[in-house]
């Protein structure tokens, strides 16, 4: 028999909260990103209907579209979470609540322009802990004069680091890359850290994230 979205949600949220107790920490100090990319508004106002308020969009013009369609929900914040090119900024600019994928200054130098006349958008720092050629984000030793650069624009407000560590199934592994990425924030003064997804939410908050970014749990799999 299959779960609604509310069971499957109710069940996320039981792991986020045991994630939290074994760490040590307060349930509140983790955001729970609902990551609807390619999903239907219906099951969007599901979740909302339960409870969710966060949801995470990887397109640019999905977002533009699926915020449009659902501007009735209150309290409804959405975070775009995917690279972003610099045609696409304004999407972003107009209806997101954070930015989780910033790596490029003349991707930030636009969206600060956007917000002209809006309060700074929170940003997250792309950061590449694996070394991937086949991922977007900033080289570890690269982030500092990134962070720099980005924090002289006025339409922006950086407030942690984001990751997509390599898939593993080895926790040390996992768990390293997620260190990688706190030590990395804790040097530049950031306290926010978007980090974890369905595969390995609970090991991210076991090593200090402060967003996770779960969909194929919530949601089930992507066509």
């Amino acid at each position: 028999m299959s779960t609604s979205v509310a069971e499957r949600l109710a069940a996320v949220r039981r792991r986020v909260e045991e994630a939290c107790a074994r760490a040590g920490r307060p349930v509140e100090s983790v955001t729970l990103v609902a990551v609807s990319k390619l999903k239907p508004a219906a099951l969007i106002r599901e979740a909302y209907a339960a409870g969710q308020r966060d949801f995470g969009e990887n397109y640019a013009q999905e977002l533009r579209d699926k915020a449009a369609e659902l501007a009735e929900l209150e309290g409804l914040r959405w975070h775009a979470i995917g690279p972003l090119q610099t045609n696409k900024v304004k999407y972003v600019a107009r209806v997101a609540s954070a930015f989780h994928a910033l790596d490029r200054v003349e991707v930030a130098r636009e969206l600060s322009k956007r917000r002209e006349g809006a309060p700074p958008l929170p940003c997250y720092a792309e950061v590449n802990v694996g070394g991937e050629a086949t991922k977007s984000g900033l080289e570890p030793a690269a982030v500092g004069d990134f962070l720099a650069r980005v924090r002289e624009l006025p339409g922006l407000r950086l407030v942690g680091l984001m990751s997509l560590p390599p898939p593993t199934d080895d926790e040390a592994l996992a768990r390293g890359a997620f260190r990688t990425l706190r030590e990395l924030a804790a040097r530049h003064g950031l306290p926010e850290l978007s980090m974890g997804t369905t595969h390995d939410f609970e090991l991210a908050i076991a090593e200090g994230a402060t967003v996770v970014r779960v969909g194929t749990a919530l949601f089930g799999d992507r066509a």
